[in-house]
């Protein structure tokens, strides 16, 4: 990085927005994802001079959104603007996800003049920094004009060392305009070299090795932690012998035709009450709902379990670990590879019975590819999906329903990297802004934007981003007239006693096809199985478009059933999506219904 030093715009004062996009610039900002406010103007005008590239969205929501998918696939940080107040609240969405789910999001926003501070003036009711501070990793309010480049670079340093996150910096409109007394502006913390990664504990290694080496059915699982990871990850599975599977969160590095390749962690429910793994590698991957909770379905409880993540605070959360370590995923593998030397066993049945978990015989594949509705199955539907698009693609799944079928049959894909964008918030919608920043980060590969109908419709307006900026995303809709989750949890908790199924219809008049050709991408209906393959490739071809395909809302994902959990044990409270809870003082209550028959 070159030192910084800032350029007087041609024809006009250099102002506060000139010191705020030449920084970006300077720290490798190339794009920025907003929304126009009158605010931003003179950051605006900076940027187009200073060369970043501007994609402007139709709702902040997506814009935050935008800036996180453009992270998770460039492995830089991701840059957004909203506008005062409006603006501000409306990417509270976006800000929230990110922080969540450990994203570096640099987000600008204004605010009125200092000198109109609490006196009611336009779009300046909410404190922007104290409302961002509890969903940010730091946030502030410049009010000194000179001392944007060294505030810019904490920031940028913030969101992007350690346990990474976004950032919020409120730029008052009168600082972005006003022209600084140049020899006082603050470049002395600037030009900051990158801080280097915590590497793990040598001794810590030792131990690990060990264990690992008396593993007979060892398995490593990842998050989102791995990217940028490729070739250290796979040198560390070969040389462990080790199958790999990925948390949802993002798809593992290791090539799609890997041996050792073994899909989404969730396959690892099928050894549950079997033969299962019996050493668990956490490798900058969470615990929790994403890997089945506490259940030990996915993470048996009696492995040997270890963890590596740069938050000491996640290594332990919610299963027991035996070895814990604080460390960079990348620089762990390569530390473990140095130290591992040879002995560790091959157990070939366990590493095809890992890698066979894509092809196992679901229930699904033999049933009908249509349902007595008349309507596509829609396992048969997303897995002619999956069979029809380029290998290598980067594919974003949303929705509920729709979001499950898709993550069963996704390995078909053979995809670049595939994703869940609902994340740990499980948030609808996020994958319009993930594929928007995806398709920018990486504009050489087809971006395959995945929804369900009722997730499809938080931001379907972004149709026309993607067809103004021509990205090449492909969105599929799996529609069927419904929350799909929703009914389907209804119909499993009072399947006997209601016949009501409330706020759970959508509507069946809505053509997505004639919304997307609206909006200026390609737009095709299917019905029928054996329009889905010659459909799609056409569309493939055609970017931007959309894909409006008509499935059955049953059967219901075999993840509904599970996070339901349905239960006839009247000692037990079913508590949808949660782990069930003991009925307290079951034979008082049963006593007391008796008693009032």
């Amino acid at each position: 990085m070159a030192p910084f030093k800032f350029e007087k715009p041609k024809n006009r004062d250099i102002l506060g927005g000139d010191l705020l996009a030449q920084s970006l610039r300077n720290l490798g900002a190339e794009v920025a994802f907003g929304l126009h406010g009158g605010h931003l103007d003179a950051f605006l005008i900076g940027a187009h001079d200073a060369g970043i590239r501007l994609i402007d969205t139709r709702h902040e929501t997506t814009a935050v959104q935008a800036a996180e998918g453009y992270a998770k696939v460039s492995g830089k940080v991701g840059v957004c603007f909203v506008t005062a107040n409006s603006g501000f609240s409306n990417g509270l969405p976006g800000l929230a996800t990110a922080f969540a789910d450990r994203s570096p999001i640099f987000c600008i926003t204004s605010s009125p003049p200092l000198q109109d501070a609490e006196t009611n003036a336009l779009q300046g009711f909410h404190d922007q920094v104290v409302v961002a501070k509890p969903i940010t990793k730091f946030a502030h309010r410049v009010t000194n004009v000179e001392e944007i480049p060294r505030i810019v670079a904490y920031a940028f340093r913030s969101a992007n060392t350690g346990i990474k996150g976004p950032v919020l910096i409120d730029f008052p409109i009168d600082v972005l305009f006003s022209p600084p007394v140049l020899d006082r502006v603050a470049l002395g913390a600037v030009d900051v070299p990158p801080v280097a990664p915590p590497a793990p504990d040598p001794a810590t290694v030792d131990k690990l090795v060990s264990a690992w080496k008396e593993a007979k059915r060892p398995v490593i699982i990842t998050g989102t932690g791995v990217l940028g990871t490729n070739k250290v990850l796979q040198t560390l599975a070969e040389t462990t012998n080790t199958p790999v599977f990925y948390s949802n969160k993002f798809s593992t590095p290791i090539p799609a035709d890997h041996e050792l390749r073994g899909g989404p962690a969730t396959g690892l429910a099928a050894f549950a009450g079997k033969e299962h793994a019996d050493f668990v590698l956490l490798l900058a991957a969470r615990t929790g709902f994403l890997l089945a909770g506490r259940s030990g379905a996915v993470v048996p409880n009696d492995a040997t379990i270890a963890q590596v993540d740069l938050d000491g605070g996640e290594i332990g959360k919610s299963h027991a670990v035996n070895i814990g370590i604080v460390s960079d995923a990348g620089l762990f593998c390569e530390a473990f590879v140095a130290k591992a030397g040879g002995g560790f066993s091959r157990n070939d049945a366990w590493v095809k019975k890992c890698h066979d978990l894509n092809n196992i015989p679901l229930p699904y594949k033999q049933q009908e590819k249509v349902m007595p509705d008349g309507q596509l199955h829609p396992y048969h539907g997303m897995a002619a999906v999956m069979n029809s698009i380029p290998k290598d693609s980067i594919i974003m799944v949303d929705g509920g329903e729709a979001g499950q079928w898709a993550s069963l049959t996704l390995e078909r894909a053979k995809p670049h990297v595939a994703m869940v964008s609902t994340g740990y918030l499980g948030f609808l919608g996020n994958g319009w802004g993930y594929s928007i920043g995806a398709a920018v980060a990486d504009p050489s590969r087809l971006v395959v934007n995945i929804h369900g109908d009722g997730s499809a419709g938080f931001h379907i307006q972004e149709l026309d981003t993607i067809a103004r900026h021509n990205l090449k995303i492909l969105t599929i809709i799996a529609n069927n007239y419904a929350w799909g989750m929703s009914i389907n949890g209804q119909d499993l908790i009072y399947e006997k006693t209601s016949a009501a199924r409330p706020a759970t219809r959508l509507s069946q008049g809505c053509k997505y096809e004639t919304v997307s050709e609206g909006f200026g991408c390609t737009g095709k209906r299917i019905e029928k199985h054996d329009e889905v393959e010659s459909t799609i490739k056409e569309l493939v071809e055609a970017t931007p478009s959309l894909a409006n395909m008509i499935v059955s809302v049953k059967p219901t994902t075999p993840a509904t059933l599970s996070m339901v959990g349905v239960t006839d044990d009247p000692n037990w409270i079913v508590v949808p999506y949660y782990d069930n809870v003991p009925r307290p003082y079951y034979k008082q209550f049963e006593n007391g219904l008796r008693a009032n028959e």
